[in-house]
């Protein structure tokens, strides 16, 4: 199987490859910091031999699960925030058909509780509740805001519609192997349970059953998922910056970071792709953006933004670079064919695919961005299959592991995010936040 490659030539408008090969040392210093478990965070980092590690008896339950789900629902919510379900609604997008006509009786997958719209909630209650559907509730402690406030309306409905002994055949919880109120609930009602490892965070979860069950229903091959997750952590496994790509991508960032680009926006040609970029958000904002420092990711989706943010990238603030997905071999193809009357004046375009515009659709991009002080680092990605997007999703976890610890962070804890919970906790009047309620209450 061909590798992903990564192209580091169109940053050489503010970097050289000299530069880059000359972190070699702190590249070192990293991985074994990574691989010795000494750095930062060191406990969770269960992700990095998960695809070798893996417990092969509880994936063939989650694809047990999945087919049970396909045989008897015709809708799936999938209920999460954050890392319990962005990889699994990217693999989703990417891997499975675009509309449900073409899904040959494959269930719909909706994700609830990663928001606390009532008017969205309200939507999906309403359009679930005639239709033979299951849940798949993912939190370690069961107590996080937004998915439990989800799961208690759903658990509800499932009761209601099916009886307490057939909600519980349709409730599948993914959790923590033995503590959390998840967990309590699972074993009192007797849901089929699923483990979240201990050692790996919500954002690199999405290649335990977090992922894999949402995924498995859809008809994806978990098995080739985990293969290509395989296959880059064998490809990443020594340091060498001049064979190692998912290194050189760390390297490469960090060294414009250091030169004043503190903004990554990614790029995707493909549509499919745009929850792909919401996890690598979240990959790398919650792992990097801490002690007031930390590269900002962004995404656009090409051409598309070309026409809304594409001025602003060419002309505005140098403080971004790009980092392009660039797929290889597409999916599929179509040709423009001539027109005798030619009135959009496309004729020019007769016998070329769709494919083939795309692509100079991006090589135009790249030197119109780099001519006005974009760089850009391209990563070419054979083909879409999901042997290449678990392979993607190791490149991504383990760029983002050394590229922390180059920065200086612990890529894996996410102190920030609590602020936001505990002033939500006392606004709402939660026991035990009675003092912070009443000093909130004065600035508002």
């Amino acid at each position: 199987m061909k590798k992903l490659t990564v192209d580091y030539s169109k940053t050489f408008i503010n970097l050289d490859e000299k530069e880059i090969l000359s972190m070699q040392e702190e590249i070192n210093l990293c991985h074994d910091a990574l691989h010795g478990k000494t750095g930062e965070g060191a406990f969770f980092t269960g992700w990095l031999n998960l695809p070798n590690e893996y417990d092969k008896a509880e994936m063939e339950r989650v694809k047990k699960a999945a087919k049970k789900i396909q045989e008897n629902s015709e809708v799936l919510v999938v209920i999460g925030i954050g890392g319990s379900y962005l990889g699994a609604k990217a693999a989703i997008d990417i891997l499975s058909e675009s509309f449900l006509n073409d899904r040959k009786g494959m269930p719909e997958i909706i994700f609830a509780g990663n928001s606390i719209s009532s008017t969205y909630l309200n939507k999906v209650y309403n359009y679930v509740k005639d239709k033979d559907f299951s849940v798949n509730v993912i939190s370690k402690s069961g107590t996080t805001t937004e998915p439990a406030i989800a799961f208690r309306l759903f658990k509800e409905l499932l009761e209601e519609k099916y009886g307490k002994n057939g909600a519980k055949d349709r409730i599948f919880a993914t959790t923590d192997k033995s503590r959390g109120a998840l967990k309590a609930m699972a074993e009192k009602e007797g849901y089929e349970t699923f483990i979240i490892p201990d050692d790996v965070g919500g954002r690199y979860s999405v290649l335990t059953p977090v992922g894999m069950l949402p995924i498995a229903v859809c008809g994806v091959d978990i098995d080739e998922i985990m293969e290509g997750a395989k296959a880059a952590f064998n490809d990443y496994l020594r340091p060498d910056l001049k064979s190692n790509d998912c290194y050189k991508y760390a390297a490469c960032r960090n060294a414009l970071y250091r030169k004043g680009k503190t903004t990554e926006i990614m790029v995707n040609y493909e549509p499919s792709f745009m929850f792909f970029a919401e996890w690598w958000k979240q990959l790398y904002g919650e792992s990097e953006g801490k002690g007031k420092k930390g590269l900002f990711p962004a995404s656009a989706l090409f051409s598309t933004d070309l026409h809304s943010i594409g001025q602003y990238i060419q002309d505005g603030l140098r403080i971004m670079f790009e980092t392009v997905i660039n797929i290889d071999l597409s999916e599929a193809d179509m040709s423009i064919k001539e027109d005798a009357d030619n009135l959009d004046n496309l004729n020019y375009l007769a016998g070329k695919s769709i494919d083939y515009i795309n692509k100079k659709a991006f090589w135009g991009a790249v030197l119109a961005h780099n001519d006005g002080g974009v760089p850009a680092i391209i990563i070419n990605v054979p083909q879409v299959s999901p042997y290449y997007f678990g392979y993607m999703v190791y490149f991504f976890e383990k760029a983002c592991a050394i590229s922390g610890y180059m920065l200086g962070v612990n890529p894996f804890d996410q102190p920030g995010v609590e602020a936001y919970k505990n002033n939500m906790f006392a606004l709402l009047g939660k026991p035990g936040y009675e003092n912070e309620k009443e000093i909130l209450k004065k600035r508002l």
